[in-house]
C-alpha cells in the first residue's frame, strides 16, 4: 500500500483551508485519512501553517511520499531539510500584533462645532416656494 502525505481541502468556496494528512494514495483527496499531521491556512496574512515535526519525521521514515504543495510546506518549515540532512531554511515570517488606533482626543481633536450649514434645507425651499405660489394666486 502505497501512503501519501497530502493536503485535505477544508473551508467555502473562496476560503479554503487545509489539513495535512497522512492517507493511502488510492483514497479521494477529501477522503478518509490515517492520520492528520498539521494545518495550513493560505488566506490568513501571513500564511498559517502547523506542522507536527515528529510525526512527519515519521511518516518520511517509513516511505510516505509527499505531494507538490505538500513538500513545499515542508521546505518552508525545514521539515523536508531536517529529513535530507540539509541545512535549515530561514525562519517563517511572523503576524505582527496590531497597533492600537490613537483616540480622536489624543490626535488634538475637539468637539467645538465649526458653525453653521451654508445651504438650506430643500424642504423649506419648497415651502418657501408654495407659499410665494399661493400668495399670487391670491393677488
Amino acid at each position: 500500500m502505497a501512503v501519501k502525505i497530502k493536503l485535505k481541502r477544508l473551508g467555502k468556496i473562496r476560503s479554503p483551508h487545509y489539513r495535512i494528512v497522512v492517507a493511502d494514495s488510492r483514497t479521494r483527496r477529501d477522503g478518509r485519512a490515517i492520520e492528520e499531521i498539521g494545518l495550513y491556512h493560505p488566506v490568513q496574512n501571513p500564511s498559517r501553517i502547523e506542522v507536527d515535526a515528529e510525526r512527519v519525521a515519521y511518516w518520511l521514515g517509513v516511505g510516505a511520499q509527499p505531494t507538490e504543495p505538500v513538500l513545499a510546506i515542508l521546505k518552508k518549515t525545514g521539515d523536508w531539510q531536517k529529513f535530507k540532512g540539509e541545512p535549515a531554511p530561514a525562519p517563517l515570517l511572523v503576524a505582527e500584533p496590531k497597533k492600537a488606533r490613537p483616540s480622536f482626543e489624543a490626535l488634538g481633536g475637539d468637539d467645538e462645532g465649526k458653525g453653521e450649514a451654508i445651504t438650506q434645507k430643500k424642504k423649506a425651499e419648497k415651502k418657501d416656494e408654495a407659499a410665494a405660489e399661493s400668495e399670487s394666486t391670491e393677488a
